[in-house]
């Protein structure tokens, strides 16, 4: 399961690597931007120079890892079938409430472990009103201070092993989980494999699945005929294929060719600045991002383990490289699913699709919020999980003798 015990890990980029950075920030190239372009092409010229002067002159990446360091953060070696060992890098905060609710919470892309600060002094909070949990929360394989990937085809299967087998060797035999974005699908996937004996509940505010068929889910199919005559269902179903042709360029470029822009997020800040950037914005619902924030939430990737191309490979791995969709090798479980849904999420589906991806027993409807739930709306989010695990809640008591109370 684990080769190694677990190792207490603190933040510590050398100053050489810190020093590069400012090299290459002072050598930018910036291109033109046309007049009154707006969003429309992408992150605007006067956004990206204003972080980049943040960046090389305000920015105080030590007093970042200052912060950063005050989590629990540990690493662990997890032997994964085929690939041989990973080094993993997590948060691991445990609640005073000794029979608290273990929960594992998987970030996505572009985001990291830090999605979990926020959320986690509410999720381990005591109170005789709601339940408490033990919250582990990794950085992928490829992100953020995990050891990447060695061989190719680390997919669906590989990322949900790590997973579950980090949990156990944390002692953690029953847990239930929370994810958006690729910790959504790679939920699926790990449902698929450890639900029900180890993984007792699973809760996601990106509810996306494959189109119901009429052989796979004939009761969800048969509902789709009544999408024109659904007004919010044939609204969203608009907007997902109109996102699927404006906003996911990313995602094709890095599911079939993620070597090719990795020469240039690995060798140019800027330009991996822009990348994501333009995602923090356009995905999260007016969220007023700090340059602070924002440049945090990028030099992690700056300053990651393995580099800032490692990260996008999921996309191409749980593609095979555009052959199929990242739910290839998932199935339909009877673990207890609750869902969140936040108005700016960028691709909503209609909601009897979700029943598709398991049983269903908790949904939420927000009037705020977008992809970045647990940095958004934190309150809102954990909101949600107390209620679907708390008393009288569907999902209450689901892993055996930790209800979440003293």
């Amino acid at each position: 399961m684990s080769t190694t015990a677990e190792r207490p890990f603190t933040l510590s980029v050398p100053d050489c690597d810190i020093d590069l950075l400012h090299k290459k920030l002072d050598l930018t190239r910036f291109p033109e931007d046309l007049e009154n372009a707006g969003w429309d092409y992408g992150a605007p010229l006067s956004d990206v120079q204003k972080l980049v002067e943040h960046w090389r002159t305000k920015f105080d990446w030590r007093k970042a890892e200052v912060e950063i360091n005050k989590l629990p953060m540990f690493t662990r070696d997890i032997d994964v079938e085929s690939h041989g060992t990973l080094n993993i890098h997590y948060v691991h905060q445990k609640s005073k409430v000794q029979n608290a609710i273990p929960l594992l919470f998987v970030h996505g892309w572009p985001g990291n472990f830090l999605e979990v600060r926020k959320i986690l002094p509410l999720l381990t909070q005591n109170s005789a009103d709601h339940p408490s949990f033990h919250v582990v929360a990794l950085s992928l394989p490829g992100f953020g201070f995990s050891e990447a990937p060695k061989k190719a085809a680390f997919a669906g299967r590989q990322y949900a092993e790590v997973l579950n087998k980090l949990m156990l060797s944390l002692g953690y035999e029953e847990y239930v989980y929370q994810g958006g974005d690729w910790g959504h699908v790679l939920g699926a996937h790990a449902v698929t494999h450890y639900g029900n004996k180890h993984i007792k509940a699973w809760h996601t505010n990106m509810p996306l699945c494959r189109p119901p068929t009429l052989f796979s889910h004939p009761l969800v199919f048969l509902r789709m005929l009544t999408i024109p005559f659904d007004k919010a269902a044939k609204a969203n179903l608009e907007q997902a294929l109109t996102w699927n042709k404006t906003g996911s360029g990313y995602s094709a470029l890095q599911s079939t060719k993620p070597q090719t822009l990795g020469y240039s997020l690995a060798d140019t800040p800027v330009g991996l600045l822009a990348w994501i950037y333009e995602k923090l914005v356009s995905w999260t619902d007016e969220y007023p991002w700090t340059d602070n924030e924002v440049i945090e939430w990028i030099s992690i990737y700056w300053f990651s383990r393995a580099g800032p191309a490692a990260a996008g490979r999921i996309y191409y791995e749980m593609a095979g490289g555009g052959k199929h969709d990242a739910f290839e090798g998932t199935k339909w479980t009877s673990v207890p699913m609750g869902v969140s849904y936040f108005p700016r999420e960028p691709v909503h589906l209609p909601k009897s699709w979700v029943h598709t991806l398991g049983k269903v027993v908790f949904e939420s409807e927000h009037d705020k919020g977008g992809h970045f739930a647990a940095f958004e709306t934190p309150e809102k989010l954990v909101g949600d999980l107390r209620r679907m695990y708390g008393n009288g809640g569907p999902a209450h008591g689901v892993v055996p003798g930790k209800a979440g109370y003293d």
